[in-house]
């Protein structure tokens, strides 16, 4: 990347020296070697094979034989290479927070069902590694501003509304992660340069372009577009038309800086939701069942789900509490993941025992996975909690409990894309707002509902009423219809292409010359 403009529009010098600032101080920090880079193999390991034939990339053992007592670091370009570049996929990712890596979930199923082999490249897998190290240290400063802002009225309006909006919009915050990214790029010298990209962080774009792969798409995974997303010398996949209008013409994005030019169009592509191919595959008869235990009056099955930042312990209770009755008299279920939170689990299983509720825990696999089968069956009764150690696990449940709930109430973040009726609650970070306008636009959620006495009215409805549950049904068959939810399949396509067209115009431009 040109560090002295982004998209053909000159970047201020001050935000360059800003930028090298930053790199230089996290790399002084955690002790970065640019030279230092890990042998990689790939691994047939846990429920992420099992269930999507997902191979994880790990550093390789760097253990000689017994016999010679040393130890090697073998040089990785003259390493056998583990991937197959014709028939593979790397999904780039992060195990910060749920979102991305969920992203990456819904693009491996895809990847699978289109008969490919995704290969997962979490970034956090190489634990003592100055990348990984910067990472963790930036992650711990998110989530506590997540959880301080659902405590604190005046630093979300103040504070963390800015930082999760208007601080990422300004162009120049794409030089600082790209800068930030040479941290991560030595990670990559093991893989081969033609394989198939995916990225579903922008840190994870950025050190891959720095480490000379040639063909990858950029995940976008929000509504309201940040240039903190933007990775330029990659195509950008996006999930709604008014997404690609503000990708496309850097849309507020000039704080500091002159925009003349825009994203090219060759660099853009709108995409769809990143759904999970089981998921899509079974949206009608999803919205079958739901509207059948509606017209039957089943017990009504809501959906909690914990992100990844544990912030919503004390709206989970509320819920809870105003639900209380019902749940007594069988009109409502709660199926609550609580994810890998242990610590949230404990805040909140306090409360339940202070308001009197009762409640059934699930923390093995294979038992979550059978309760989710007979649920698809046989009416579900009570407060059910799902809290698993494993990190697949903890995301994954949530997709499958998705498919036998009625309404699922989430914050408005990466599951406001799924095809599954939604009550959205308040959001963490002014950039979820948009993933609530954009369910209530195309019908399958509801509004945001920030406000206490709000929630209390919309779930009334929800668990009383047959109006709203039977419409968001209706608009998400049509949504499927028209391809709404594709967006995963079309990603894994669409960086197939590029690779083909890269292999043409090399093969092209080495074939001998008839003349």
């Amino acid at each position: 990347m040109d560090h002295t403009r982004i998209y053909g529009n000159p970047v201020p010098h001050r935000v360059i020296v800003k930028a090298e600032k930053r790199y230089q101080r996290f790399a002084r920090k955690f002790s970065f070697d640019p030279e230092s880079s890990p042998v990689l193999e790939t691994r047939e390991e846990g429920f992420a094979f099992e269930d999507f034939g997902i191979r994880t990339v790990r550093e390789a053992s760097n253990i000689l034989p017994e016999s010679s007592g040393a130890t090697r670091s073998p040089d990785p370009a003259s390493a056998a290479s583990p991937f197959d570049s014709a028939d593979g996929v790397v999904l780039g990712t992060i195990r910060m927070g749920f979102g991305h890596c969920r992203m990456a979930i819904a693009l491996a199923s895809a990847a699978k069902s289109l008969g490919l082999t995704p290969y997962w490249l979490d970034l956090m897998s190489f634990p003592d590694t100055a990348a990984s190290k910067t990472i963790r240290y930036l992650e711990d400063l998110y989530n506590l501003g997540s959880r301080i802002s659902q405590r604190s009225r005046l630093f979300d309006k103040y504070i963390w509304d800015y930082v999760t909006s208007t601080a990422a919009q300004r162009l120049a915050f794409t030089l600082e992660e790209d800068s930030l990214s040479r941290i991560f790029a030595p990670l990559y010298r093991g893989l081969p340069r033609d394989i198939p990209f995916l990225s579903t962080h922008p840190w994870t774009g950025h050190a891959a372009v720095n480490a000379g792969l040639e063909n990858i798409v950029t995940i976008i995974p929000d509504n309201f577009p940040l240039a903190f997303h933007i990775v330029e010398g990659t195509v950008h996949a996006v999930q709604s038309p008014s997404t690609y209008m503000g990708y496309r013409t850097l849309h507020s994005m000039g704080v500091d800086m002159r925009l003349d030019h825009c994203m090219p169009a060759s660099d853009i592509f709108l995409a769809g939701h990143y759904v999970d191919h089981e998921i899509v595959s079974g949206i009608e008869a999803d919205c079958d069942s739901r509207l059948r235990r509606i017209r039957d009056g089943e017990t009504r099955r809501f959906l909690l789900t914990m992100g990844g930042a544990g912030a919503q312990v004390l709206r989970f209770a509320d819920i809870a509490r105003t639900c209380k009755d019902a749940i007594a008299g069988e009109k409502v279920s709660l199926f609550i993941n609580m994810g890998d939170h242990k610590g949230r689990w404990a805040d909140l299983e306090k409360m339940f025992r202070e308001d009197g509720i009762s409640w059934t825990m699930h923390s093995d696999w294979k038992e979550t996975r059978a309760f989710v089968q007979e649920a698809a069956e046989r009416p579900v009764r009570g407060v059910h909690v799902f809290l698993h150690d494993e990190f697949w696990c903890a995301v994954y449940s949530t997709n499958l409990l998705m498919r036998v709930c009625d309404v699922m109430i989430t914050k408005p973040s990466e599951l406001s894309f799924y095809p599954v009726p939604k009550l959205f609650i308040q959001r963490v970070g002014r950039h979820e707002a948009w993933g609530a306008i954009r369910g209530a636009e195309i019908g399958d959620g509801t509004i945001e509902t920030s406000s206490v006495t709000g929630l209390h009215r919309t779930l009334n409805l929800l668990v009383n009423d047959r109006d709203m549950p039977a419409l968001y049904c209706d608009r998400i068959l049509r949504n499927a219809k028209n391809g709404v939810y594709n967006g995963a399949y079309e990603a894994v396509k669409k960086v197939r292409d590029i690779r083909t067209s890269h292999s043409t115009t090399t093969t092209e431009a080495t074939r001998p010359s008839r003349v």
